[in-house]
């Protein structure tokens, strides 16, 4: 197999998308991933037949994030088919409301940094116990945190900040025990949750042209430069914030 020959991965948000991709990348490499995803069951499954169909080994644990006990109920599901983690992808989140301060409620602000930032959190708290060392932890943070401000993404945008400031945080703490954390950060991509605006020929043709490489970002982008990260490869690389939008904040 690949470079992960024996290591055991856990993908947040892992069943479609960035995460989707980031598994199979993960999968093609060697490890064993865990597929974690919230309730779409039948996409889960695709995604570990297709780890599998390409020789690699896979399964899939469905938790509900952003809600009281989330991190115990995944590391619970994790353990009963795992035993020790090698590489922790934080990938799972929501864009929440879509709407400036002045519209955004106090139960949507809530949602959306209970799933982009208090999740994450708490996850990689109790998946240090796992977490064997020389471990990696990769957070997808985005492009948004560093420029192409939205303010109908205000509050998406805090908490990915907050995963930023919690990236390079950690990364001291535990560079002692050789784990490195890392944030991938990506632009536009052409997922599912983005097809409804962005899969027609004028916005295609637009957002072409914010990056200098002249298309639209692919989850395969996102998901090589995760498989970077958490290969030996990297191990000189930590705390950092990696600019994966094609070029587009040049």
């Amino acid at each position: 197999m690949g470079n992960l020959t024996g290591k055991t991965a856990l993908v947040t948000g892992g069943s479609r998308g960035i995460g989707r991709a980031i598994a199979e990348r993960l999968g093609r490499d060697g490890a064993r991933v865990g597929v974690h995803y919230n309730g779409n069951a039948d996409a889960a499954k695709e995604t570990v037949a297709a780890i599998e169909a390409a020789g690699g080994s896979a399964f899939a644990i469905q938790t509900t994030l952003g809600v009281p006990g989330d991190a115990q109920a995944l590391w619970e599901a994790f353990d009963a088919q795992a035993d020790g983690l090698d590489i922790l992808v934080n990938n799972a989140g929501i864009d929440g409301i879509r709407e400036p301060i002045g519209g955004t409620d106090e139960e949507s602000f809530d949602r959306v940094v209970a799933v982009n930032a208090k999740a994450p959190f708490f996850i990689t708290r109790l998946g240090l116990e796992r977490l064997r060392d020389g471990g990696r932890i990769v957070n997808i943070s985005t492009g948004l945190t560093h420029g192409f401000r939205m303010p109908e993404l205000i509050a998406y945008t805090m908490t990915k900040a907050a995963i930023d400031s919690f990236t390079s945080v950690l990364a001291k703490e535990v560079g002692a025990r050789g784990i490195t954390v890392n944030a991938v950060a990506p632009g536009i991509v052409d997922t599912d949750m983005n097809a409804a605006w962005l899969r027609n020929d004028e916005t295609q043709a637009h957002v072409s042209t914010l990056s200098p490489l002249g298309r639209v970002g692919q989850p395969g982008d996102i998901a090589d430069v995760v498989g970077f990260l958490a290969s030996a490869d990297s191990r000189w690389v930590t705390g950092q914030w990696i600019d994966a939008t094609g070029g587009a904040l040049l």
